[in-house]
């Protein structure tokens, strides 16, 4: 029987706390959601390795220490709405349900959604809405939002998502894929948006998200 608990404290400290994550509010809200229940059964045993678990064929969940350092760069605070974009089952949704007042979580699959609904709703997350709908488009009818929260890489983040964040809004993101792959924090000041590259990672990316190939005459 595997103590669940004392696997999330393990990854806490082994895993997150070592790769220069210090905020103690997301410490404890990785403390406190239990990644097994966001896992598919069969990878339960798995559910805290340091390494991305396949939810369904070309999605994932992200592997503990790129999100917990993704979620600390968006600087999640209580009166925060927060928008999710590809939430898969719903995993990072509720870690960014402790940090703010509200998410809403976009996903693409019908049947993670479904996921996704089912399990937030069974374990208490009452803060979370997810929505089915395209990822690159957002949710304009719940914008604007203090965080938009994209949770895998994209090759470029599309007008419409950064149109959606509020002014003095965090959009976190990574940008590229593999190894080339970067973290950055698009900040919107004055209706005039910013962007910085924080750390390189390299993370699963999301469907869609992909340049229109240009013809070379």
């Amino acid at each position: 029987m595997i103590d669940y608990k004392a696997a999330r404290t393990k990854m806490v400290d082994n895993q997150i706390r070592t790769t220069d994550v210090t905020s103690h509010e997301v410490l404890d809200a990785f403390l406190t959601v239990a990644r097994e229940e966001f896992v598919p059964a069969a990878a339960k045993p798995l559910a805290y390795i340091d390494d991305d678990i396949q939810l369904v064929p070309g999605r994932y969940l992200m592997e503990p220490s790129p999100l917990a350092k993704l979620i600390q760069l968006a600087d999640v605070v209580a009166t925060d709405v927060v928008l999710e974009v590809g939430c898969g089952t719903g995993y990072a949704s509720a870690i960014l349900s402790k940090l703010g007042s509200s998410v809403v979580a976009i996903e693409s699959d019908a049947t993670l959604a479904a996921t996704a609904t089912e399990t937030l709703s069974r374990l208490g997350y009452d803060n979370v809405a997810v929505v089915v709908g395209d990822l690159e488009a957002g949710y304009a009818p719940e914008a604007p939002y203090d965080v938009v929260f994209v949770h895998g890489a994209v090759e470029f983040v599309p007008d419409a998502l950064l149109a959606q964040l509020r002014d003095g809004g965090r959009f976190v993101v990574v940008e590229g894929y593999g190894n080339a792959s970067q973290a950055r924090l698009y900040i919107k000041e004055g209706g005039h948006v910013s962007e910085r590259t924080v750390f390189n990672t390299a993370v699963k990316p999301l469907p869609g998200f992909r340049k229109a190939k240009e013809f070379v005459f």
